[in-house]
């Protein structure tokens, strides 16, 4: 086969998707993938441990590219923040659609839903620090441990959000999955809607009151 080849990180990265889609299913082993791909074994530990840290690294990539690829646009500054969270849905789900394939084969071949969460650990800090980034306003409270807990609960039902438009977008037969465009659309701006009702507004003035009179005296 010749001389094996010298691998970086990113070039890894794409030839473990490749041969996913080539033998429709992750390699038995290490060994064997890259005996088929032509670079020495030890190459692939100065990277990651296992296929599962790579699983772990793509999802992150494939998540991090969406993130670049929005703010090297000259108007996405100028964005209101509800327009960044769904440029961002948008996105990341284009690079995904772009990589269907992998990501069907990879995602089905964990099984046990709560087992395939393990892959997008590394993606979901990258994703959290998009969310702080946009510094989504929380409702007016006073409350210092309240208003910590409004931006993680934000954060992290933002984060649940992707996960079911990930779980839509794998069962959406639509043209160029136009569905899930329609699903984002309609989840997040219900997110944002809810985040500026009135009667949560009292709901929480309510327990703001409760908290004030009750656990403060």
């Amino acid at each position: 086969m010749g001389r094996k080849k010298k691998i970086t990180e990113a070039k890894l990265i794409d030839l473990y998707m490749e041969e996913v889609v080539r033998l429709e299913s992750k390699p038995k082993k290490i060994a064997s993938f890259a005996e088929a791909c032509n670079f020495d074994a030890e190459d692939f530990n100065l990277y990651f441990k296992n296929f599962e840290e790579l699983d772990q690294a793509i999802f992150k990539t494939l998540f991090d590219t969406a993130v670049i690829t929005l703010s090297e646009s000259p108007d996405y500054i100028s964005f209101s923040k509800k327009d960044k969270l769904l440029s961002l849905f948008y996105t990341f789900f284009e690079n995904l659609s772009l990589n269907r394939k992998y990501v069907m084969i990879i995602v089905e071949s964990y099984g046990n839903p709560l087992k395939a969460l393990t892959m997008f650990s590394e993606m979901k800090t990258s994703f959290s620090n998009f969310m702080e980034s946009l510094d989504i306003e929380t409702l007016n409270l006073n409350i210092k441990t309240i208003k910590s807990l409004q931006k993680t609960s934000i954060t992290e039902g933002a984060w649940v959000q992707l996960l079911l438009t990930l779980k839509f977008w794998m069962t959406d037969d639509s043209k160029d999955f136009q569905n899930t465009d329609i699903f984002i659309e309609k989840s997040i701006n219900t997110s944002v809607e809810l985040l500026n009702t009135q009667s949560f507004q009292n709901i929480l003035d309510l327990g703001k009151f409760i908290y004030t009179e009750k656990f403060k005296s």
